[in-house]
């Protein structure tokens, strides 16, 4: 089963995600904001994709405070971690937010809040994960 890593600092959104995804899905979550944990996770492979949150209100790494934008870009620029697909998730859904959002960050998609189609929330993040093999 694959498993989609939710970096969220709202717990309902979490939950919302979470209950899709499993439920629509057939995925297993995993959920935290902790941005070492965050990069364990991502470092051992225990996520097939991450869902990241633009606007982290809580999250510091290495006594900064960073946000999803500056998180997605560390895992893009560690070798060991560039190829797993990260999905931006924001409520800053603003004409060019998207496009200045995936050149800052080199994520490799962006989904707005509040998500409206459960079925295409989910089809986009599988369409994101590497097939199993066969």
């Amino acid at each position: 089963m694959k498993t989609v890593l939710i970096v969220e600092d709202d717990l309902v959104n979490a939950r919302v995600f979470s209950k899709i995804l499993t439920k629509r899905g057939n995925l297993a979550v995993k959920h935290t904001e902790n941005v070492e944990e965050v990069m364990q996770i991502a470092e051992a492979r225990e996520a097939d994709i991450i869902l990241m949150d633009v606007s982290l209100a809580r999250s510091v790494y290495q006594g900064q405070a960073v946000d999803g934008i500056k998180i997605t870009q560390l895992l893009k620029s560690n070798p060991q971690t560039a190829d797993l697909p990260v999905i931006l998730v924001t409520a800053h859904a603003m004409a060019g937010d998207r496009e200045a959002f995936l050149t800052k960050s080199g994520a490799d998609g962006y989904i707005s809040k509040p998500v409206i189609d459960h079925q295409e929330f989910v089809d986009k993040i599988r369409s994101l994960i590497a097939p199993e093999p066969e």
